[in-house]
């Protein structure tokens, strides 16, 4: 029988991990080529990972859970129409691996060659509290040991010593009660599960972490860890923007079908800032920065659960009605589970719209690997001193832009924050084109 491997994919530019958050097929189960295995997420994307062919899948490497570098196997699939013979799997182990004395690779009763393919987080749990996997049966198909395995073993304190073998023992599902965890004997590096101390009272909700969520927490530690932030804030007067975009924006939405947001100027006027100041589109790459040709803007978009950084192309090239088209196709494709791969690749700068919920002053974290974020805060009207000394009510807006200090300095970012300023402050219907 021809046994083909899936692989993880690389889902995005710079993506080097991905995440099974929900396995699509079970053992056994039928599926033609294309059809989705998997879901799968990373820190830019939630994405399917398709069949390469057609047949029956034959192993389940990889859990939920579960995070796997790209190329890493995550199943397999025995090709649909081949009739040869399947030699059994623990004859093909036993003649391909040289003899073995003493008690390793005890049990011989357990499918050996089935039960030696560990998943990547179990080899990661097992090294990091040293646990001898041989050691240990485990409870997965075909008694290949599983992360919950391990960590019902860490839990009980019951760690294999040498020649000890310990069975894994699944426990029927009982309510869980309020109690005080211990830490284990050694201490624990894994970014996304720190043994934390929290006490649980009667009427508190545990929520699970989803995929998504681990996702953006292990993306934004990263930036946070890696990435020596800095801080800075200008205050813009908006009025004349005001003022024009509200002159246009109903005759617009009739004529072309979407609206004309504050947020379409705001991204083009960082473009045209950008172009002039390329310093900012640059990236950290250890022994040098890369500084971008192309000024691709990423826009935030959150759901109820998530916050996802589709990306718009090319922005200094688009007129401010192109912008606006595609903020409203990128927030439809975010909010109805259509976003692909590559609406994600590309970003060198980040734009996020913290205004549209009320903020005033935020302080983002950027959006590793590139250099910077602004945030575009809520536009208020705000009693002014003008330059004849004059009182008069404007419309202001406070734009927060974090940096990455490794690769910006104050001075850069300053004069770029100015030139911004200056765009979106001379906006106006004699000196702006939507089109």
């Amino acid at each position: 029988m021809v046994i083909e491997q899936i692989k993880m994919p690389q889902l995005g530019e710079s993506v080097t991990e991905g995440t099974i958050s929900k396995w699509l097929v079970s053992v056994g189960d039928k599926v033609n080529k294309y059809d989705p295995l998997a879901e799968v997420m990373t820190d830019k994307v939630n994405a399917e990972i398709p069949s390469s062919f057609s047949g029956v899948i034959k192993e389940l490497i990889a859990e939920e859970g579960d995070t796997l570098a790209v190329g890493e196997k995550i199943c397999t699939i025995a090709l649909e129409g081949d009739t040869t013979e399947d030699t059994p799997k623990l004859s093909m182990a036993v003649d391909s691996k040289p003899a073995i004395s003493g008690d390793e690779n005890a049990a011989p009763e357990v499918d050996q060659g089935n039960k030696a393919r560990y998943s990547p987080a179990v080899l990661k749990i097992s090294q990091e509290h040293g646990i001898d996997l041989t050691k240990v049966s485990g409870t997965g198909a075909g008694g290949r040991i599983t992360r919950k395995d391990l960590l019902k073993l860490i839990e009980s304190g019951n760690i294999p010593e040498a020649g000890q073998r310990v069975e894994a023992k699944t426990e029927p599902a009982a309510v869980k009660e309020p109690k005080q965890e211990v830490a284990p004997s050694a201490p624990t590096h894994t970014p996304l599960a720190p043994v934390v101390n929290i006490p649980v009272s009667v009427g508190d909700i545990e929520i699970p972490v989803t995929g998504i969520r681990k996702a953006i927490a292990a993306n934004m530690l990263r930036s946070k860890h890696e990435a020596p932030h800095a801080w800075t804030m200008i205050e813009v007067d908006a009025t004349n923007l005001v003022e024009y975009r509200n002159s246009l924006k109903d005759e617009f939405k009739k004529k072309e079908g979407f609206n004309l947001t504050f947020f379409a100027f705001f991204v083009k006027a960082v473009a045209q800032a950008l172009k002039e100041f390329p310093q900012i589109n640059s990236m950290w790459a250890g022994d040098k920065i890369i500084q971008k040709k192309d000024i691709n803007i990423s826009i935030a978009v959150a759901t109820d659960d998530a916050l996802y950084v589709p990306v718009i192309k090319q922005a200094d090239e688009k007129t401010i009605k192109g912008i606006a088209r595609e903020i409203a196709e990128l927030a439809v494709k975010v909010r109805t589970g259509k976003l692909r791969s590559e609406d994600m690749q590309g970003g060198t700068f980040t734009v996020n719209n913290t205004g549209s919920f009320g903020s005033v002053q935020s302080m983002g974290i950027i959006n590793y690997p590139q250099a910077a974020i602004l945030q575009v805060e809520s536009i208020v009207k705000r009693p002014v001193v003008m330059n004849n000394g004059m009182i008069a009510v404007r419309d202001m807006v406070n734009l927060c832009m974090s940096l990455d200090h490794r690769v910006l300095d104050g001075l850069v970012c300053g004069r770029f924050l100015q030139r911004v300023k200056e765009i979106l402050e001379n906006t106006s219907k004699t000196t702006t084109s939507i089109y």
